[in-house]
């Protein structure tokens, strides 16, 4: 048996262990955890080491320990816990307390084998919209600036209303509270550091697939049509290898359309758009909003403004805006190992220089020619109108020989 013990506790501290648990505690010789989590053991014999931003020196230490080593940990250890960094490198016993997550459901009286779980302690809730949107319930993990009160506010700009909230408060402590509201509600309350948001889907929503129709964005006018339509976008979409988690560059966004179709697909990902006409801002946020994805935009002539996103899973270049030399060079030093770059051109002198520029740079590429025709009415018949054709370039890199 390793001689090092992480034992989850409480709100309710040592009074919320089992017996052997605090023996267990009592007769090692180090003792770490947080402030409160140390707090509640005034008569602790032994050393105390607080964790606090020093987790790399804690591991490093406990590689080395002999001694009897208790670490204390929030709720279950191995659920966002401190369990989780260091039980891969150290051998340990692990024994969970209920977890946060776990209680707040018990109090709200609602099963949570079928919720999804989202940590936004500590992180960006920046993405959270799209992975929130169509779920049916969602826990959230908070902190002091990612709070109940933000967290409404953001859903409530993302209109995702169809969600009411159940919050808890100093769970298994003797302040706890525990309080259903609503979103307006919850924006305007106040809260105590320590708790979870659960949201539950009570109203109908409405859900777009892939493919959103043209006229439902929000266009520049009188210039209206300067967006990559809905065809040609659904197979540009499908050529971008997009996954779960990649992360996406949409350059020359305009209407934002590909970079929402990315964002429903990246969920746990993260979606990165430049646009460089100041009149697009405007209608490819309202786009964002409209469509539930939090999309970073960025108001620059790519490749100015791409320094600040981290690199990309997939990118794709609907305007390149006389910079195409400058912006396949950038996109394929900052592209990931096995990304693709996918490029939309309506010209054939466009789809030659790219071409060239991407082999060049070491990919292997391919071209499809879409020619979409859509049906029209006339009297009592109907007829087909043509689109402009494009050329959708697909480029990935070559495999390295070994």
């Amino acid at each position: 048996m390793s001689n090092i013990h992480i034992i989850g506790i409480g709100a309710g501290g040592a009074d919320g262990l089992h017996p052997r648990e605090i023996d267990v505690i009592h007769k090692s010789d180090l003792l770490a955890g947080g402030q409160r989590q140390l707090s509640y053991f005034p008569d602790y014999q032994g050393e105390k080491f607080e964790i606090k931003g020093n987790l790399r020196e804690l591991k490093d230490r406990l590689r080395r320990e002999t001694k009897q080593v208790v670490v204390l940990a929030s709720g279950d250890p191995l659920f966002y816990g401190i369990g989780a960094y260091l039980s891969g490198d150290i051998e340990a016993n692990i024994v969970p307390h209920p977890s946060s997550v776990q209680l707040a459901f018990a109090r709200m009286n609602e099963s949570w084998q079928n919720a999804k779980i989202i940590s936004v302690h500590g992180r960006s809730m920046t993405g959270l919209a799209q992975r929130i949107d169509g779920e049916e319930k969602i826990a959230l993990l908070t902190d002091e600036t990612n709070s109940p009160d933000a967290i409404a506010r953001y859903l409530l700009d993302f209109h995702l209303a169809e969600y009411d909230a159940f919050v808890a408060e100093n769970i298994g402590a003797q302040d706890e509270r525990c309080r259903h509201l609503t979103l307006e509600e919850m924006a305007d309350a106040h809260f105590s550091s320590l708790n979870v948001v659960i949201l539950k889907k009570n109203r109908p929503s409405k859900q777009w697939p892939t493919g959103i129709p043209d006229d439902e964005f929000d266009q520049r006018k009188p210039d209206k049509g300067l967006i990559t339509k809905r065809d040609v976008r659904i197979l540009t979409i499908g050529r971008m290898n997009i996954k779960r988690d990649s992360v996406v560059w949409d350059i020359g966004t305009c209407t934002g359309s590909i970079a929402i179709e990315a964002a429903k697909i990246a969920r746990n990902g993260a979606v990165f758009a430049v646009e460089k006409n100041e009149a697009d801002l405007a209608n490819a946020q309202a786009n964002f909003k409209k469509f539930r994805t939090d999309v970073t935009l960025v108001h620059a002539k790519a490749p100015d403004g791409l320094d600040s996103f981290p690199d990309p899973d997939c990118v794709f270049m609907g305007g390149t805006a006389g910079n195409m030399d400058k912006l396949i060079q950038t996109c394929a030093d900052r592209l990931k190992p096995g990304g693709t770059i996918v490029l939309n051109a309506v010209t054939i002198e466009n789809m030659s220089k790219a071409h060239k520029l991407l082999k060049e740079a070491g990919f292997d590429v391919d071209i499809a020619l879409a020619q979409v025709s859509l049906s029209k009415p006339i009297l009592n018949m109907t007829r087909f109108d043509a689109q402009n054709p494009v050329y959708i370039i697909c480029a990935t890199r070559k495999e390295e020989q070994t």
